[in-house]
């Protein structure tokens, strides 16, 4: 059973896999070189590292079908780092990134994606989309008319090509755009940028390079406030692309080994001079969108990548950048939730809250592990905020034996402690007083300091208390962390102690 699920992993969908990996790898190639410009380094440092994550991944990773290689999101992060200490405190830091990452998988923190919640995720998606579809913008920036008229164009036998009877299905229209345009390019002579002006390709295979740095305290120090944030970066970004393909496909994905699957490639790329990277959730999209499924798609793309910039890049030069663009702009279109502009009517203000500003602080900062930490953030407020309204106190007063008796339905935690306090009369004179806790559930000690205020208020007015009903769990927090049983915690408090 295992070896058969291995197959359909690796064999299930093999032309499809062949022909996407062939278009994510054209795609990757101008990425890869726009990313290493951005951080201050040489072109085939992103290169090698698209390459090697990509390959890793395909392997090792948890998410058949996904791509990853240098991305723009960890490439923000270490321009500081190559401009202060150069190349290979780079390298060394990206060791340092795939080692944390690979602690994370088996600490299994990918679980922790469950907490996110379906908002934070459209939020994430829509963010990236408008960022993917910004970042083709300088290409459309003071240019000719045959910039416009070739995008254009591209977009048309993208969106066009597939109504084709025969090939319309069978061959990726991405494909199809990158290799007509390119064609019309070469024949017409077009004055136009080309992925040969994004700077120089590689013309040799990678080879193992230790980074050459002296490996004590000092280097720690330097690397270390660098590699965390490049490794929850990564992760976050990773996970939650293997999220959204998740959804694409419909298939399941194993979280904590995509973790360390991402650090083992991490740490392969520092060793052939490469930069971190993580998944690409527009590469991703442009591979399922392509019909790629399996992990040969992914394998593929890093494979045919490094063969065209070391093998091929007489021809690999000439593709125009408006083809690519056309490709990254049917990403953006793609990757963008519309039915969420549609469900604001429809979903709950605060989902929409969360939602709209996941996307703007991703888009205004440009950093995605903020505006998905806000999200988390505000889901969570909001959350709290709603369960404490579920909170109910019922009283009854039994005057011929002087009893009052409060029941207590709902959850008692930081949120509702005020309101749990609130609905006692603590003037009220009376012999003694019944709290029926048998449908509440105490959560937290900021709860268990509620009940001891009720308590200690209550017996300071004569009362005598009684507490019933405790489930076994509200219990055992209540009697480790409570003092209204223990005269000698009450004395600090009274004392001020």
């Amino acid at each position: 059973m295992l070896l058969l699920s291995k197959k359909q992993d690796w064999f299930g969908n093999t032309r499809g896999d062949i022909l996407a990996g062939l278009v994510v790898a054209l795609a990757l190639i101008p990425e890869a070189i726009a990313f290493s410009i951005i951080a201050g380094v040489d072109p085939k440092v992103g290169l090698y590292a698209s390459f090697c994550i990509a390959v890793t991944t395909a392997i090792v990773g948890g998410r058949p079908g996904m791509i990853s290689a240098a991305t723009g999101a960890m490439v923000l992060l270490m321009v500081t780092l190559v401009k202060d200490h150069g190349l290979q405190y780079l390298l060394a830091t990206t060791l340092l990134t795939g080692i944390f990452q690979i602690i994370a998988g088996y600490l299994s923190l990918g679980s922790l994606m469950r907490f996110v919640s379906r908002s934070v995720v459209t939020g994430f998606v829509n963010a990236l989309a408008i960022l993917i579809f910004i970042a083709q913008l300088p290409e459309l920036t003071n240019v000719t008319w045959h910039v416009y008229a070739m995008t254009a164009s591209g977009l048309g036998i993208i969106y066009l090509f597939p109504y084709l009877p025969l090939i319309g299905k069978s061959i990726p229209s991405p494909l199809v755009c990158i290799v007509l345009l390119t064609g019309i390019a070469l024949m017409l002579k077009l004055d136009i940028r080309t992925v040969g002006d994004m700077g120089q390709l590689p013309d040799t295979l990678p080879v193992f390079l230790w980074p050459d740095v002296p490996f004590n305290l000092h280097t720690l120090q330097i690397i270390l406030p660098y590699a965390l944030p490049l490794a929850v970066v990564g992760l976050l970004e990773s996970l939650m692309t293997a999220t959204i393909v998740d959804d694409l496909t419909d298939t399941d994905s194993d979280k904590n080994r995509e973790c360390k699957g991402q650090g083992i490639a991490n740490i392969g790329a520092g060793l052939l001079g490469g930069m971190a990277g993580c998944a690409m959730i527009g590469q991703s999209v442009i591979n399922i969108k392509s019909g790629g499924r399996g992990r040969l798609s992914t394998l593929l793309a890093g494979s045919f990548l490094l063969i065209m910039v070391v093998f091929l890049d007489d021809w690999i030069k000439q593709i125009p950048m408006a083809a690519l663009v056309a490709v990254m702009i049917m990403v953006s279109i793609g990757t963008f939730s519309w039915g969420s502009l549609r469900d604001l009517k429809a979903h709950p203000l605060s989902s929409n809250v969360v939602m709209i500003m996941t996307v703007m602080v991703v888009v205004w900062t440009h950093n995605l592990a903020l505006g998905v930490f806000v999200g988390v953030l505000l889901a969570s407020l909001f959350f709290a905020n709603k369960i404490s309204r579920y909170m109910l106190v019922e009283s009854e007063l039994d005057e011929q034996n002087d009893i009052r008796t409060y029941r207590i339905v709902g959850q008692v935690f930081f949120s509702s402690a005020d309101k749990f306090i609130a609905a006692f009369d603590f003037k009220e004179a009376v012999e003694k007083v019944v709290i029926d806790l048998t449908h509440a559930h105490f959560w937290d000690i900021t709860a268990v300091s509620s009940l001891d205020k009720v308590v200690i208020k209550l017996r300071r007015q004569g009362a005598d208390v009684e507490l019933i009903g405790l489930n076994k769990a509200s219990s055992t927090i209540i009697d480790s962390f409570a003092v209204h049983d223990k005269p000698e915690e009450i004395e600090k408090i009274i004392g001020g102690h």
